[in-house]
C-alpha cells in the first residue's frame, strides 16, 4: 500500500502526530543529515505499520519532507 507521509525532522521524538488529509504528519527523532531521519522514519512505521522495516520502502522523496511510500499494511494510528 501506498502512504504519503510529511516528516518533520529533529524533534524530541519520533511519534505520528496525526492525518493531514490523505497524508500522515510524523515527527522524527533525527536530524536530516546523511540519511539519519529516512532511517528513523522506516523503523517508526515498520513499528507502526506491524511488519519489519525491511519491508518498508521509501519510493519517492529521499531527500524532501513529502515522501511515499510503500508498507505492507495500514499504519496504526
Amino acid at each position: 500500500m501506498k502512504l504519503l507521509v510529511r516528516i518533520v525532522p529533529n524533534a524530541k521524538q519520533s511519534e505520528a502526530v496525526g492525518w493531514e488529509g490523505q497524508t500522515l504528519k510524523v515527527r522524527i527523532a533525527a536530524p536530516p543529515i546523511e540519511g539519519r531521519a529516512n532511517e528513523e522514519l522506516i523503523r517508526l512505521m515498520a513499528e507502526l505499520c506491524d511488519c519489519a522495516p525491511s519491508e518498508v520502502e521509501i519510493l519517492k522523496g529521499m531527500g524532501s519532507k513529502q515522501k511515499t511510500l510503500e508498507v505492507p499494511n495500514p499504519p496504526k494510528v
